[in-house]
């Protein structure tokens, strides 16, 4: 089978099937529970918290994990803005964003923000320019995706 889909999701490399296969079968406790199984779970959980932390340079308690990239993005555009709030209620966005974003940036009109989507031209993409022109004193948030995941446009 050829498949043409890798930018919606793609099989995970041989060692990450094999280490998450031995987690799910063996290791499957709540890392929040206090029996053993739970509180070894919570010490792997913890000691990849800190290796993916060291390797971008971050603090561990900046590193949050989530189901997936959807569920993830939503926390992002939402998150930022809610914690940021005070300062601006302005967010950029297009109309040709992934629908994690694009519903994130829907809820968040409903709380209040001013959510400007620009149109994409006729290549699929958003100019430099038009973001920047699009930019007020308040704005908050710019959410653009760098590749859409459909068309492969590129901004």
């Amino acid at each position: 089978m050829i498949y043409f889909d890798n930018a919606s999701t793609t099989s995970v490399h041989p060692e990450v099937a094999r280490v998450y296969g031995h987690l799910v079968s063996d290791l499957y406790g709540n890392p929040d529970s206090l029996h053993a199984l739970g509180r070894r779970s919570g010490r792997l959980l913890e000691q990849a918290r800190e290796r993916i932390a060291a390797s971008i340079g971050v603090q561990p308690q900046e590193i949050l994990f989530t189901s997936g990239g959807s569920e993830a993005n939503s926390l992002a555009v939402a998150g930022y803005a809610l914690a940021n709030r005070k300062r601006g209620r302005h967010i950029i966005t297009t109309n040709v964003e992934h629908s994690s974003a694009a519903h994130a940036a829907d809820w968040l009109e409903s709380q209040g923000f001013d959510v400007q989507r620009l149109p994409v031209n006729a290549d699929g993409s958003v100019t430099a320019r038009q973001v920047r022109d699009a930019m007020r004193p308040d704005t908050l948030l710019v959410s653009i995706m760098h590749v859409n995941n459909e068309t492969g446009a590129v901004n």
